[in-house]
């Protein structure tokens, strides 16, 4: 992959984008940065913004601001005309030159990938600084033994093995509930997360609860609205916000408004599903007889789900929830002819910023969600596409690089009946890049990142290899699951730490994942936990890891190396799976040519001629880089 240092770039961090208030009319200030040639000569003899206002480009002749070592930043700007404004720019001399989100161009490309700024809504500022923490309540927790299982359950203590095939899967109750949660909330602290995002609270006849047959209150099997109330009281105390996980897109099959719709085809809630035939034929997700479909045109269940004070979505943040999960995002909405999903996500987001202080709202989605990212909808997604799939591809333990042999692990990829691909660094950074320049950069910054859920199996069992949950005696299973876990901490959006991961659990899919939760910490992998805990304090400590842009230095099949550049703090990250041919880099071309180096992580760097040359060796390595700090003004 070609040094992108040598490229133009921009992108939608505070580097290069002015954070001023934002409107309709409102003007944001730009940076362009382009380095100089390797003979010193300029890298642009004009720099042209080209802005679509109302469908028609617009063009605004940019200013050199600054010369620096290395290069010079132009500056330009930018009226935000619509709501969703996308601009490019053209880079004139030498050559024909485009720079979009995907980088540069010398030849005219399309607009789907041009960078993108929403004038009127923007993901609220504190989520960028968070770092995710999920609990599957039943198998956190419990902070009682003798509670009475829910006639559906089949109990188990909780040493037992998880059963994660067949009809009991669902049914399974181990007895976890909110307030263990709240007896080891110093567990997050400890780790240094700052965010607790439960998935459903709601009653249901499953251990999972996404089959909800109420909105309306908290399982009693789980503590009842109480436990909720002391949990997120006790949360907030510690400075841990609190996100919500809500079905859009189906109920249970026992749900109350499903039980009367059933029982009356005239009734309001009958409008709430599809009936084919009715009382029991009926839309239902993947059709799933269990799971009836919600029919967003039905103006009286928005009333009661998200449209308005006296929803289900303002009751709950009102009771203290910090945002909204939204369970299937992609599919809410969206039934045959009809795609209402973009309504559904405005309307829940206006109920949201009516009742609440920068609520969240984050989207499921498991593929690529740009296009519902563009509108005043979601303020993110879970990045599967973006991140997890293409860090799955590259870390995998069924093909490693080196004297490691291939090894038959039998996982599946994130639903394709397909086992996990082999892939170098060239594609992950290629897949990361694409994907992430079809969606705004807030709303990328404002997703999370995700090594793996309670929807999968554990990175530890696909970075060790195996079916069984095998970890490799040298430990390049341990090894690759913290290399991905330094991707997670310096990468832009939102770690999301799925309980168990800090201390080495494994599972061969989503259900096997759900373990309860082993306390004892004798059992631990120790060597994960610090590592965790080391991770989670660096992205703490440094504005970059968390609010800075993405420039992208190299990729080889064995490495990546990426900057991330915020006012006044530039870190060099070098990610390596295996030892690698030297990554060398100008030094006239880090940190405004400044280019000079401290270890944060890892080891250290050499310098040869004009040349930073990165380790060649398995492992990570962040550096700090001495840049300018240019405000601005």
């Amino acid at each position: 992959m070609t040094l992108d240092l040598t490229h133009p770039h921009h992108d939608g961090s505070a580097t290069y984008v002015s954070q001023a208030p934002r409107g309709l009319g409102a003007s944001v200030a730009l940076r362009v940065f382009v380095p100089d040639l390797s003979d010193g000569r300029p890298g642009a003899e004009h720099v042209v913004l080209r802005a679509v206002r109302d469908g028609e480009p617009h063009l605004t002749p940019a200013t050199c601001a600054r010369q620096v070592a290395g290069g010079a930043w132009w500056h330009v700007n930018l009226v935000l005309h619509n709501q969703v404004n996308s601009y490019r720019f053209f880079i004139g001399g030498p050559g024909y030159r485009w720079l979009n989100a995907a980088g540069i161009h010398e030849r005219d490309t399309s607009d789907q990938q041009d960078f993108r700024i929403n004038a009127l809504d923007a993901p609220p500022d504190w989520v960028l600084d968070q770092v995710a923490y999920q609990v599957f309540p039943d198998r956190f927790a419990a902070s009682r033994t003798d509670r009475e299982a829910p006639e559906w359950a089949q109990p188990a203590q909780w040493g037992d093995a998880v059963i994660h095939q067949g009809p009991a899967v669902p049914y399974q109750w181990y007895g976890g509930d909110l307030d263990g949660v709240r007896e080891h909330l110093d567990h997050l602290t400890e780790l240094g997360a700052t965010l607790l995002y439960l998935t459903p609270v709601f009653p249901a006849r499953s251990n999972h609860r996404y089959d909800a047959s109420s909105f309306d209150e908290v399982d009693e099997v789980l503590g009842g609205d109480e436990a909720l109330e002391r949990l997120i009281v006790a949360a907030h105390e510690r400075g841990l916000k609190v996100l919500g996980d809500l079905t859009t897109n189906h109920t249970g099959r026992g749900h109350e408004w499903f039980t009367r719709a059933q029982a009356d085809a005239d009734s309001l809630e009958a409008t709430f599903y599809r009936f084919d035939e009715h009382p029991d034929s009926y839309e239902a997700w993947l059709g799933i007889k269990s799971l009836p479909k919600l029919d967003h045109s039905s103006a009286e269940l928005a009333r009661r789900l998200y449209d308005g004070p006296d929803s289900i979505t303002a009751r709950w943040l009102r009771a203290g929830l910090d945002g909204w999960r939204v369970d299937v995002a992609n599919m809410t909405g969206r039934m045959g002819e009809h795609d209402l999903a973009g309504y559904v996500a405005r309307t829940m987001r206006a109920t949201m910023h009516d009742v609440a202080h920068q609520p969240w709202l984050l989207a499921e989605h498991g593929h690529d969600a740009s296009g519902d990212l563009l509108g005043d909808g979601w303020d993110g997604t879970m990045d599967y596409q973006g991140f997890t799939r293409p860090l799955w591809a590259w870390l995998n333990g069924a093909g490693q690089s080196g004297e490691i042999e291939p090894l038959e692990h039998g996982l599946q990829f994130l639903g394709l009946p397909a086992p996990i691909p082999v892939l170098d660094g060239t594609n992950i950074a290629t897949t990361m890049r694409e994907v992430h320049a079809s969606m705004p950069w807030a709303s990328w910054a404002a997703s999370t990142m995700h090594l793996d859920s309670h929807d999968t199996p554990r990175f530890r069992t696909v970075t060790g290899g195996g079916r069984s949950g095998w970890v490799d005696s040298e430990g390049h299973g341990r090894a690759r699951h913290l290399l991905g876990l330094a991707a997670q901490m310096t990468m832009p959006g939102i770690p999301s730490v799925f309980a168990g991961d800090e201390i080495g659990l494994t599972g061969v899919d989503g259900e096997h994942a759900r373990t309860p939760y082993p306390w004892d910490r004798g059992v631990w992998d120790t060597e994960t936990w610090d590592a965790y805990r080391t991770w989670v304090a660096l992205r703490r400590d440094h504005v970059a890891l968390r609010r800075g842009g993405l420039r992208w230095v190299d990729a080889g099949a064995d490495s990546l190396t990426f900057l991330r550049e915020h006012s006044g703090e530039v870190l060099l990250v070098h990610l390596a799976r295996a030892d690698h041919e030297p990554v060398r880099v100008p030094q006239r071309l880090l940190g405004d040519g400044q280019g000079d180096l401290t270890v944060l992580m890892g080891t250290q760097h050499s310098v040869e001629g004009t040349d930073v040359v990165l380790p060649s060796t398995a492992g990570v390595h962040v550096w700090a880089v001495t840049a300018t700090d240019w405000e601005w003004v």
